[in-house]
């Protein structure tokens, strides 16, 4: 079983397609509750937020469609943070940018396969659990980073890339809001910049359930185990700024900097986007793509939610 204990939440106004959605997922043993409109759903969800890991959402429903229980969970506190699969046979680019949109970053066309289903489902799943990881060891990090004007920091592995995100997290007014995002973009200076593994290369290796093990074999490799990556934070007047830099030889950036219809049935690639999106004000690439800078404008943040 890949991820114990894992609660899923099935919304499809067909019994059918719900029996289907059990009979494929039930080998990877989630704990899967179903409900068959979208009223019965949110319910489900509003009464407790924090018991699913992600929710399977089909798009058209009578009453309360998907878009509507997406839009309500998107304006919830705690609800935003779980991940919503939006299964739906209407995948036209235009509805499919829609529900990304939306808040809808996982997405399966109906009739799906169970290898499809199963990835997306395990991707989902996985990003949640890395978040509320890293999340829960916020808590217990120290707030004193908020007194840094200016440093800089290296590093050369995902778990140094983790540990970085959740003590620079706390420079900022809202540190959940910004962990995410500086994770994904350290992350990507290291797995995609260092160590040099392209998207579709990463598509295999998840697939294959390889990618750990690829990752520590290059940090192993003389040709990448010299490579670092640096971050360089610079509180101003009016911003705070982040400037990560990777010795990789870059990526074309512009594509995923937004959420990408083209991309929306992949297991990975939406890290980027979120951080764009979610995280920061803005993000920069410069050169070859090895160089992202981020703003936050500062007065325009909650209070940070750590305690």
């Amino acid at each position: 079983m890949l991820f114990p204990q894992t609660q899923l939440l099935l919304v499809d106004d067909s019994p059918l397609n719900l029996n289907i959605l059990l009979e494929f997922l039930r080998e990877k043993e989630y704990s899967c509750t179903t409900a068959q409109s979208g009223v019965q759903a949110w319910n489900m969800l509003e009464r407790e937020p924090d018991r699913f890991h992600a929710v399977l959402l089909d798009r058209i429903m009578p009453e309360m469609d998907g878009m509507e229980v997406l839009h309500r969970m998107k304006h919830h506190t705690v609800l935003s943070q779980i991940p919503v699969i939006m299964q739906t046979a209407a995948s036209t680019h235009q509805q499919t940018l829609e529900g990304l949109q939306a808040g809808a970053y996982y997405y399966l066309a109906k009739p799906f396969d169970k290898a499809t289903l199963q990835a997306i489902v395990d991707a989902a799943v996985r990003d949640h659990i890395s978040y509320l990881d890293v999340r829960q060891d916020l808590r217990r990090t120290t707030t004193t980073m908020r007194l840094l004007n200016s440093g800089t920091f290296r590093f050369k592995t995902p778990e140094e890339a983790k540990n970085l995100a959740m003590l620079l997290a706390h420079a900022y007014p809202d540190a959940n809001r910004v962990v995410t995002g500086i994770l994904e973009l350290t992350l990507n200076a290291i797995e995609h910049g260092n160590l040099n593994i392209g998207y579709k290369e990463k598509s295999r290796l998840i697939e294959e359930e390889r990618l750990d093990n690829e990752i520590e074999r290059r940090l192993s490799d003389p040709l990448y185990s010299s490579r670092e990556a640096t971050a360089h934070f610079v509180r101003h007047p009016d911003k705070l700024s982040l400037h990560i830099t990777d010795q990789g030889k870059g990526f074309e950036w512009r594509k995923y900097l937004n959420f990408d219809p083209e991309r929306a049935f992949d297991t990975h690639g939406r890290g980027i986007a979120m951080a764009n999106k979610v995280s920061f004000d803005r993000i920069e690439y410069r050169g070859n793509g090895n160089q992202v800078i981020t703003a936050l404008q500062l007065g325009t943040v909650a209070p940070a939610l750590v305690a």
